[in-house]
């Protein structure tokens, strides 16, 4: 498969502005890869191997981006907390024996 370019519509105002900050095209398209990355991940649109690759990190640069950003890495519900303690309560019972 090929690659898709999407592509953001700025006012030349705008682009004019961030020009001057040393935004380039590519730089913006590059930073705006990372928030939209931490979103779909965080929003469970992306695993996190997909999300990293979104972002153009490394899996561990980008957990750190989403650690650096309050985004937990794991965030399971009330239900999937439960049944996780259920499982490991059952395992360690298994293991007493």
């Amino acid at each position: 498969m090929g690659n898709v370019q999407p592509v953001i519509d700025l006012s030349e105002e705008l682009y004019l502005s961030l020009s001057v900050a040393g935004l380039t095209k590519d730089r913006i398209a590059v930073e705006s890869r990372k928030p939209l990355a931490m979103k779909c991940f965080k929003d469970k649109i992306l695993s996190l191997g997909r999300a990293s690759e979104l972002s153009g990190l490394s899996k561990w640069d980008f957990i750190d981006y989403l650690s650096e950003n309050g985004i937990p890495l794991v965030d399971y519900d009330e239900y999937e907390l439960d049944r996780e303690f259920k499982t490991a309560e059952a395992i360690g019972k298994r293991l007493s024996k």
